[in-house]
């Protein structure tokens, strides 16, 4: 049976066997002695997505320490609340910061003012909050919620985001809502360009 470790877009931790291409994590969530989940889903509002491999450090996934989280791709990630890391995933942090700074006000921010933002406009209670769709051209790596359907810009076209990767899909013309937190939506818009998963050029 495989862990409840993979985030789909609307935040929520299954278990799922198929494999992503980023891991992360919001604190400790889970028991180490049975590796399954506890009923909290965060307990810290570092919310990061991380490199998979980084400079050969091996860790026992759902152990001691803190629970690793598994994506599909950085859209992904970041549509369910997440940024990326400053430690294993500098470069992109750093960009993301950047962006962030064009896209939000043009003050450069630190880690804890980008997460206190995104802590509020990612959730609704503890249920993630859903925006409305702006309208006009989204940026690549907006994610959007369609009815049980979680719909991906890549590429200048609607992609539908399975657990494996993205399939093609009809957009809806109505009852779109925006999964990507706002702030983070500016980040896009202004230049950041997340890691896809490649299915999306299928």
């Amino acid at each position: 049976m495989p862990l409840q470790n993979r985030v789909r877009p609307d935040g929520a931790i299954v278990a799922d066997p198929a494999r992503g291409l980023f891991t992360g994590n919001r604190g400790i969530l889970h028991d180490p002695a049975t590796r399954t989940l506890l009923p909290r889903r965060w307990t810290s509002r570092r919310w990061i997505v991380c490199a998979c491999a980084w400079k050969g450090v091996r860790r026992t996934v759902m152990g001691r320490g803190w629970t690793e989280l598994f994506f599909l791709d950085e859209a992904t990630a970041l549509a369910a609340g997440h940024r990326p890391c400053f430690y294993c995933r500098r470069p992109a942090a750093r960009a993301f910061q950047t962006a962030w700074a064009l896209g939000n006000g043009g003050v450069m921010p630190g880690a804890d003012d980008m997460d206190r933002v995104l802590h509020a406009e990612r959730l609704d209670g503890r249920a993630k909050r859903r925006h409305p769709s702006p309208p006009g051209a989204l940026p690549d790596g907006t994610m959007l919620e369609a009815g049980e359907a979680w719909l991906c810009i890549a590429g200048g076209r609607t992609m539908r985001w399975t657990p494996e990767g993205y399939v093609a899909a009809a957009v809806p013309d109505r009852g779109l809502a925006l999964l990507t937190p706002p702030s983070t939506l500016r980040v896009l818009a202004a230049g950041y360009r997340p890691v896809l998963h490649p299915s999306h050029a299928g």
